[in-house]
């Protein structure tokens, strides 16, 4: 069963000098209470949001209620056997007038839902995408990700096949696939991380983020701890590497890669060929033993005592070693920086298009957090409090 929390929130900080501006609101923010598709207010925490003045909130909540979260959600039609959702608390929570949100209610379903709200743009701003996840029970086989579209994406047909923005979170099959999936669509085509990041599978509730920034850094938290790190390029495949394989430069002829040898100056001892067998000399020949009739005499072989086996000299270090030869690299004239890999246009819908073998929840809301950072990065700017309900049996 899949199960979010009370609440979805979008919000997106933007600084004094970005073009976009919503309203200005003081350094320390009033808590947010208004419910509806679009409000300015402030982070639901009301966190300190630094000492200037001219910070923007655009803030966009979808609350989970019983009431009307199907005027807010939007279920495909693309398949008429797509699983049903339901709202609910699922078998534990911390409180459940408060721990409600979407259950998937069928295993062996496809399931595909999405909200819509304003479209944004994420250009010379962080992106930060963040969500929590409850597994009630073991997981099988399902995922538990979610996908960012753009504003021309056909809800009522939302499928495995509508293009998408990214896509982020745990996908777990099998006993060996228990990841984090992070794909990224640039220029129509999406790319996986190199990276393994494994995702959590208890059954306690655990927040997922994801953070782009305009430097092409990102970062990937479970419950607020970095799991992962680097650079979009680094850890992607979006562009042609930065160097290649000289192939018009081989090996040079002197170049050792022999790391030991054949000492030079060890010499065979001069009695050390000796035959591998000899004959018995303890037997015999019969004195019935006939040669004009039984043919010549020949005791038979035993191993030779005195055989020490094919004389090899001693290994010694190569004095010459140049260690394995690498082929240089040289830049690469197909390789071009593209400084707007992290850039996303209309971002306007979150869904989730997913498979799932076997129940699995979600508890506590999922939000997708923008925001514009500075070069200074306040702490704690970018991402929600995190919740830790755990749930009592």
């Amino acid at each position: 069963m899949f199960q979010r929390g009370p609440s979805f929130h979008i919000h997106r900080v933007i600084g004094k000098q970005s073009s976009v501006v919503v309203e200005h609101e003081p350094a320390v923010l009033p808590t947010f209470h208004q419910v509806g598709p679009f409000a300015q207010r402030t982070l639901h925490d009301g966190r300190h949001l630094g000492s200037r003045l001219n910070y923007t909130l655009l803030l966009v909540r979808f609350s989970y209620t019983i009431d009307g979260w199907q005027e807010r959600w939007v279920l495909s039609k693309h398949r008429s056997d797509y699983g049903k959702f339901r709202i609910g608390s699922g078998r534990f929570y911390g409180d459940r007038e408060k721990d409600i949100g979407l259950q998937t209610t069928q295993d062996i379903r496809y399931y595909a839902v999405s909200a819509r709200f304003r479209p944004f743009n994420n250009e010379n701003q962080t992106l930060v995408v963040q969500y929590t996840v409850k597994y009630d029970q073991q997981v099988d086989c399902g995922g538990a990700y979610i996908k960012l579209f753009s504003v021309d994406v056909n809800q009522d047909t939302l499928n495995e096949d509508s293009p998408y923005y990214i896509m982020f979170g745990p996908d777990i099959c099998g006993k060996y696939k228990k990841i984090v999936q992070v794909i990224l669509n640039y220029k129509d085509d999406y790319y996986f991380t190199k990276k393994n990041i494994t995702c959590e599978t208890d059954d306690f509730t655990h927040l997922y983020t994801l953070i782009l920034r305009p430097d092409l850094t990102y970062e990937v938290k479970i419950d607020n701890y970095v799991v992962e790190a680097g650079h979009l390029e680094d850890d992607w495949d979006f562009l042609p590497p930065k160097k290649i394989i000289d192939n018009d430069l081989p090996k040079p002829d002197y170049w050792d890669e022999r790391e030991t040898i054949p000492d030079p100056m060890d010499k065979k001892p001069e009695d050390w060929d000796q035959p591998q067998r000899i004959p018995d000399p303890t037997v015999l020949k019969p004195d019935d033993w006939d040669e004009e009739m039984d043919g010549a005499w020949e005791p038979p072989l035993i191993p030779n005592p005195e055989y020490k086996g094919i004389w090899k000299p001693r290994i010694i270090k190569n004095p010459n070693y140049n260690g394995i030869w690498v082929q240089p690299e040289v830049d690469n004239p197909e390789y071009k920086p593209d400084p707007n890999i992290y850039k996303y246009y209309n971002i306007s819908v979150i869904g989730l298009e997913i498979l799932q073998e076997r129940e699995w929840r979600r508890r506590e809301g999922q939000d997708a957090a923008f925001k514009n950072i500075n070069e200074q990065e306040p702490k704690g700017k970018e991402t929600k409090k995190e919740k830790k309900k755990k749930a009592t049996k």
